[in-house]
């Protein structure tokens, strides 16, 4: 009984082998393998999240070089950001700070 059935499954993979050969392949590709289509999906999440933060921190970048620029060149805007960032004032006057 045992080996008809034996004889039985033999005789079905060897008239599929090529079948059979195929779904392990895609079963490869889609799982198993370091490249698998799901590790590259992940890997073309993070790239578009890591181009993102790239976009944010160079519109960063350029906004704080304009105001080191503005900083070091007009004693006005340096004054004001003293007064805002280091609550600075001069010794004849009161500093009132306004939460919003």
């Amino acid at each position: 009984m045992k080996i008809i059935k034996i004889k039985e499954f033999l005789n079905f993979v060897s008239r599929r082998k090529y079948i059979i050969t195929a779904i392990i392949f895609l079963i490869w590709i889609i799982i198993i393998d370091q490249n698998s289509i799901v590790s590259r999906v992940k890997n073309t999440k993070k790239l578009n999240s890591l181009k993102y933060e790239k976009e944010f921190y160079k519109q960063k970048i350029t906004e704080d070089s304009i105001k080191l620029y503005q900083l070091r060149t007009d004693n006005d805007n340096l004054e004001k950001f003293a007064r805002e960032q280091y609550l600075m004032h001069k010794s004849n006057e009161d500093v009132f700070i306004i939460v919003k």
